[in-house]
């Protein structure tokens, strides 16, 4: 490929992705390979009780991110980035962002992390008969209702993250059905939100404050492949305030980072499943049809496509184990040592798979914020052993890492015990997987079901943001993500498996055993 060409000749595609921890910006060529990349750090603060990103980072983060992905653009294949064949923007699902009718942002931005919403999570659970999980934007919406907050009243527009960034960038109030699934239930049949439930909520808030109906309020939702709007002048001067960029380019529907991560492991199709792990850890199970019952520890979600999703959201993933990571790395200044940070992961990783099979008695909880399948309302990071514990480097980092998947592995276990819901296939991708020693077989071990990681699986939710925004200008405009997928971004990836271990499912049985008894002390220690 002349990708020089195609970067001159808007031939490529771009995906930016709003992360927990980081912003990345991903340009694709036409075949769909990974050609520069731009990346921002950023982190959530606790402000008030709140976890919250001010909007001033925001777009401060957008404009870095951009100016280093044509930084990196320009001097890698020697052409300025000015334009692109279609962009695509994604971010952590759910939270909430609310605005009055000049868009202006009523109450800091209530990310996914708060567990301050279970009076209306459980009110909602019970009116819909369909779980209501305290993360999802109309639980927060109801929670601020129940809490008579004075902002209520002007509330005009409640959206995503993605949806956001998405309006700053092309002046449309839309979503992407699997971004609004986060928002509110979706009926799959209709590829739209859930009409019965929008007039049941209707019909509990009428007397209150909140002065428009719930569908005038909530982001449009956009059919995936339709053009959800274009850059504009002001979008242009937002994302490059340079000029260089120009205006005009096409935008795919603005999506979540569960969609971007189905997309980005080719895990779109009924039986196939992903697993997802950062800073929180998330499964998504593609269901041929819905649940028996309704699981308050698992959510119903969907596709980009708009097909039923069993998905097992944990708030906490890999904070703990970066936070032990950090503290050997100033133990090593101490002592006068300098190891960059990369090798001091592998090194603590290579730990982890030399330590006994159920980490010689020692337990890590690695709750920094709360855990509602566990029913904790906030975070303690908390390690516990026995007197007679193998206390060494390895069964320590072994722990933390197979606290890493214990509550998603308790969720999971419903949905497979009693739904008997099991994937014929599950990817997993994220920053937890780019050292694989450990981490994949545990994930194998506690899933009871082989792991795949793909060649792709550490570019992440912005290259499947990108894969998105690259459908949008497919040449078969008849031919349908699955097909897309399989046959032109996936049919050459490399793989690599991994199959549960007898001797780590029986090592992590123990684990979990004394996992659960110890929930109890976790739950003292918040109180």
């Amino acid at each position: 490929m002349n990708y020089s060409e195609e970067i001159r000749n808007g031939k490529t595609s771009i995906g930016i992705e709003f992360g927990s921890t980081r912003i990345k910006a991903v340009l694709i060529g036409s075949d769909y390979t990974p050609l520069a990349s731009g990346v921002f750090d950023w982190c959530n603060q606790l402000e008030n009780g709140i976890w919250t990103y001010a909007l001033d980072t925001v777009q401060q983060g957008l404009q870095a991110c951009f100016a280093d992905l044509m930084k990196n653009t320009e001097q890698k294949y020697g052409v300025p980035l000015t334009t692109a064949g279609s962009i695509g923007i994604s971010a952590m699902m759910h939270g909430y962002l609310a605005f009055d009718s000049d868009m202006n942002l009523l109450v800091p931005f209530r990310t996914w992390r708060n567990t301050i919403t279970q009076e209306a999570a459980n009110s909602l659970t019970d009116a819909f008969s369909f779980n209501i999980p305290q993360r999802w934007s109309i639980a927060h919406l109801y929670q601020a209702i129940l809490n008579k907050e004075p902002h209520v009243e002007n509330i005009r527009f409640i959206t995503t993250l993605a949806g956001y960034v998405h309006y700053l960038l092309t002046g449309e109030k839309v979503i992407g059905i699997g971004d609004a699934s986060g928002i509110f239930p979706i009926d799959s049949e209709k590829r739209q939100y859930n009409n019965t439930m929008c007039g049941i909520f209707d019909a509990l808030v009428q007397d209150t404050p909140l002065q428009a109906p719930l569908l005038e309020i909530m982001p449009q939702i956009v059919p995936l492949g339709e053009c959800a709007g274009r850059l504009t002048e002001q979008g242009a001067k937002l994302l490059d305030p340079t000029g260089a960029f120009q205006m005009g380019v096409p935008f795919c529907p603005p999506e979540g980072d569960a969609q971007t991560g189905m997309a980005a492991t080719n895990s779109i199709r009924p039986n196939t499943g992903n697993v997802s792990a950062g800073t929180s850890i998330f499964a998504m199970m593609v269901l041929e049809h819905n649940l028996k019952a309704v699981h308050k520890e698992i959510d119903m979600v969907t596709t980009p496509c708009g097909d039923p999703v069993a998905m097992v959201h944990c708030n906490n993933c890999s904070s703990d184990f970066d936070a032990w990571v950090k503290m050997f790395s100033s133990f090593l200044d101490v002592m006068g040592c300098s190891v960059p940070k990369g090798q001091l992961y592998d090194a603590l990783y290579t730990a982890a798979a030399q330590g006994e099979e159920d980490c010689g008695d020692i337990v890590s909880y690695n709750y920094f914020s709360g855990e509602e399948i566990t029913g904790m309302q906030s975070g303690r990071p908390m390690m516990i052993r026995t007197p007679d514990s193998g206390f060494t480097i390895q069964n320590l980092m072994r722990s933390l890492v197979y606290s890493c998947f214990a509550t998603l592995k308790i969720g999971m276990d419903i949905l497979n015990r009693e739904e008997q819901v099991h994937p014929q296939q599950i990817y997993a991708h994220g920053g937890l997987f780019k050292t694989p020693l450990i981490t994949q077989p545990a994930l194998a071990a506690a899933l009871n079901a082989n792991v795949t990681l793909m060649q792709s699986a550490g570019e992440g939710g912005a290259w499947g943001i990108a894969l998105l925004a690259s459908y949008l200008i497919r040449e078969n405009q008849n031919e349908t993500l699955d097909k897309f997928l399989n046959e032109r971004v996936f049919a050459n990836q490399e793989q690599h498996t991994a199959a549960p271990s007898p001797e780590m499912c029986r090592g992590l049985d123990a684990y979990m055993e004394n996992y659960r008894n110890g929930l109890a002390a976790e739950k003292a220690a918040i109180q």
